[in-house]
């Protein structure tokens, strides 16, 4: 049962930490109005965690399934527990890709692993893949911040960056992807200032914009559809955006809206990056017309929530409740229109990044 804590997280991790037999997770839910913390001590409570956006962002969805995973196993070790823990964390979200590489991962892990040792084996393979993700965010970071320096035209004019939806710290298990390179400027101390795109109907913008004040970082908050405007205008100089799945071509699924962000880029000559690990890409799915896109409830576009004069929580109807909806959760811009992907590795181009992530694999894509 999830238990509600006002305790800090201190872990290196600030959004998910183990603590004995249970996990600690930022609920993101609450954000940017509250900040609050959630236990997890079943499966059932990292199923809700990942299916409600408790959590969310690819990384962070497939570490908090290896934990759900261990979760499961705390009681029963035995085959059965784990196909059960498996088959019941697939269904939460379809197009995250991380969430089925964790799964696919832990699973390799524990089938050679003794009912009586996988407790132990469960949480020590959840461990190594939330400290991997963090490793993997650091390259995301300083690869990217190459880009950034060479977009650095004068000295002490900040590079103006965009980004949609939410990809920082609070997405992944470190820095983030796509805000890693913004958080290796300020490192560096090179300027920089993002704009914000709010990413409705979640409006997760918002939850980037929380991110970076609170890290003291230069941002303003835009309306989605403000990002062309500030394109033809000069105030832009590059893209950059995260990921939820990557195709073996380099089409790419993020937050709905992201493809419209990548065709005003290209219509005023302005570079367009994604960043991600390389577990976000799935080299078995050939293309984008391939990645399954997550429909979701109707309300989250006929409501909109936020606080009340008061300040307490309370959500607004901006359309009939009988008014027909279609909600996609994400879009997907193609490999053309992408002018680097930003991995751990380097910078590769996106129609190569099934055969990168393959020559790491160790097998072709």
């Amino acid at each position: 049962m999830q238990t509600p804590s006002n305790a800090p997280v201190t872990d290196t991790c600030p959004t998910l930490r183990r603590e004995g037999d249970s996990v600690l997770i930022l609920d993101q839910t609450r954000l940017p109005h509250e900040e609050a913390f959630v236990r997890l001590a079943t499966l059932a409570d990292a199923a809700l965690a990942i299916r409600s956006m408790q959590v969310r962002g690819a990384p962070l969805i497939g570490a908090t399934a290896a934990y759900g995973v261990a979760l499961a196993l705390a009681s029963d070790a035995s085959d059965a527990a784990l196909a059960d823990a498996d088959a019941c964390l697939r269904t939460t979200r379809p197009t995250a890709v991380n969430l089925h590489w964790a799964l696919d991962r832990m699973g390799r892990k524990l089938a050679s692993v003794a009912p009586a040792g996988r407790r132990e084996a469960a949480w020590g393979e959840a461990d190594a893949i939330r400290r991997e993700d963090a490793d993997a965010n650091a390259a995301i970071g300083q690869h990217g911040l190459a880009l950034l320096n060479a977009l650095a035209a004068e000295p002490g004019r900040p590079v103006h960056v965009l980004t949609h939806c939410n990809a920082g710290w609070l997405a992944t298990c470190g820095h983030g992807t796509a805000l890693a390179p913004v958080y290796a400027a300020r490192a560096a101390g090179l300027p920089v200032h993002v704009w914000v795109s709010e990413t409705r109907p979640r409006n997760q913008g918002l939850l980037t914009a929380w991110e970076l004040r609170r890290d003291g970082i230069p941002h303003t908050l835009v309306a989605d559809n403000a990002a062309a405007w500030l394109m033809a205008e000069g105030r832009v100089d590059c893209v950059i955006v995260g990921a939820d799945r990557i195709a073996a071509n380099g089409d790419t699924a993020n937050k709905v809206g992201t493809c419209l962000k990548a065709l005003a880029a290209r219509a005023h000559a302005l570079p367009f990056y994604v960043a991600a690990p390389l577990s976000t890409v799935d080299r078995s799915c050939p293309n984008g017309r391939a990645i399954p896109i997550e429909a979701r409830d109707g309300d989250e576009i006929r409501r909109i929530g936020g606080l009340d004069d008061n300040g307490r929580p309370a959500f607004v109807h901006i359309a009939p409740p009988d008014s027909p909806v279609c909600n996609p959760a994400f879009d997907v811009t193609p490999a053309a229109l992408i002018d680097g992907i930003v991995t751990p590795v380097g910078v590769c181009a996106a129609h190569d990044i099934g055969r990168l992530a393959g020559s790491l694999s160790g097998d072709s894509p």
